[in-house]
């Protein structure tokens, strides 16, 4: 399964597991939001019956009675009463219905604006207010209209304008609850994505360094096998020149064998902290000097090197920090062009001593500098040299990072594409402890 077919997964259970909590929340709310309908009809009831609880202050002459409807009638009982009192020229007062039901509703815990109001059972028109409030378009909860006329000509009814808080509150911890699972839910799904990539990644790497090393481990293991074939048929026994030849050529291929395997081993000494360096005060000259000795001798290209070794002085380990330059050298001839223009400086700052490789090959696009300091980054992006194929397994400037991290130093690039590329070294001074 590939990287896009992972993701699209992924964000398909994503959205899946966010339209499961979506409809629990809905769903949530809606027995909520239920719940503080069924408390505003009790509310409602309980307003009028305690508004005309007492006769005495409604003004009821004493003995007076009121009769109910017949047994089994559809309409409320306490209806035939409100018709009753009205009857005697006894009207129920709004503004007493919103003080009790303002009591109410904040002994129940409901925060909400709402006024009462005399309405049409049959079709909800409201006839009178009790307060200059306008009901919200959305989240306003009605009670029950109550009818106060047997005859469903009037009702009276109890209007939450903005019940919202209320209703927020008491699905608070679950809506906590549900926000924190969401974050955590997104952030293993982001992980594991990475981790995903990554380990793709991860395993392109090997793949194409197994196929570098191969490669590269061929032509030096081809070269031993023919040499030595052709030692021990005792042809070179009259030519002792070509005999020696051969031993000098087996003798630089497996040293070269060597040195990868070296290279290899100390890089994971390196990362994993278990490699001390030998850190002395040593000459930069004459170590640069055998540097472009070296390289000049083997170079199939026109090379040229240029000096200008302000710090003649370098605080490190010599072996160390002659394989970085080494390794920068060498990128600098494989990645140039027909002639190879080398530039070797280096000056102290107040804190560091600066080396400094300058070329003029083919240069780093900005996309690619983030990551050619990482191991194998050179075996992943071999294929795609504009120079065909360039030998190496990745592990050059991994190697300059790592010993640059050992001596606590640092090491940045700077490049412009089909110009130059200039690497530094940032060796630390030598302190004095007291």
């Amino acid at each position: 399964m590939n990287r896009k077919h992972i993701i699209l997964f992924t964000v398909l259970g994503l959205i899946a597991i966010l339209s499961l909590q979506t409809i629990w929340l809905y769903n949530t709310f809606v027995l909520v939001r239920n719940n503080i309908y069924e408390e505003t009809n009790e509310i409602l009831d309980e307003a009028l019956t305690e508004a005309i609880a007492d006769f005495s202050k409604l003004g009821v002459p004493e003995g007076t009675a009121i009769s109910s409807g017949p047994i089994n009638d559809s309409i409320p009982a306490n209806t035939y009463f409100y018709e009753g009192l009205w009857k005697l020229g006894i009207e129920i007062s709004l503004s007493d219905i919103d003080s009790l039901t303002n009591n109410l509703l904040n002994r129940a815990g409901v925060e909400s604006d709402f006024f009462s109001c005399w309405v049409n059972p049959q079709n909800g028109e409201i006839y009178q207010k009790s307060k200059l409030q306008t009901i919200a378009v959305w989240g306003a909860i009605k009670s029950e209209i109550i009818p106060v006329r047997t005859d469903l000509s009037l009702g009276i009814q109890l209007i939450l304008t903005n019940p919202y808080w209320t209703i927020f509150e008491r699905m608070g911890l679950l809506m906590i609850a549900t926000a924190i699972m969401m974050i955590m839910v997104i952030t293993c799904i982001i992980y594991q994505i990475k981790i995903i990539i990554r380990q793709d990644k991860i395993a392109k790497v090997r793949e194409d360094f197994s196929y570098a090393m191969i490669h590269d481990m061929k032509t030096p293991l081809s070269s031993i096998l023919a040499c030595t074939s052709l030692l021990h048929s005792g042809k070179t026994e009259s030519t002792p020149q070509l005999k020696e030849r051969y031993f000098c050529i087996i003798e630089d291929e497996t040293g070269h064998l060597l040195n990868l395997a070296n290279k290899v081993l100390t890089i994971s000494k390196l990362e994993s902290h278990k490699l001390e360096m030998a850190k002395i005060t040593f000459q930069l000259k004459p170590m640069v000097e055998d540097l472009i000795e070296k390289f000049s001798a083997k170079c199939a290209k026109p090379l040229h090197f240029t000096l200008n070794l302000q710090a003649e002085e370098v605080h490190g380990d010599e072996e160390y920090l002659k394989e970085a330059i080494s390794n920068l050298i060498d990128n600098a001839i494989k990645y140039s062009y027909q002639t190879v223009d080398i530039s070797i400086s280096s000056l102290n700052n107040a804190t560091h001593t600066l080396i400094k490789v300058h070329d003029n090959g083919i240069g780093i696009s900005e996309k690619d500098v983030k990551h050619i300091f990482e191991k194998f980054e050179r075996a992943s992006a071999f294929k795609r040299s504009r120079l065909g194929k360039v030998a190496g397994f990745g592990l050059g400037l991994n190697y300059v990072y790592q010993v640059m991290e050992a001596h606590e130093g640092s090491v940045t690039v700077n490049s412009i594409e089909k110009e130059f590329s200039e690497f530094t070294l940032y060796i630390p001074l030598k302190t004095n402890d007291l």
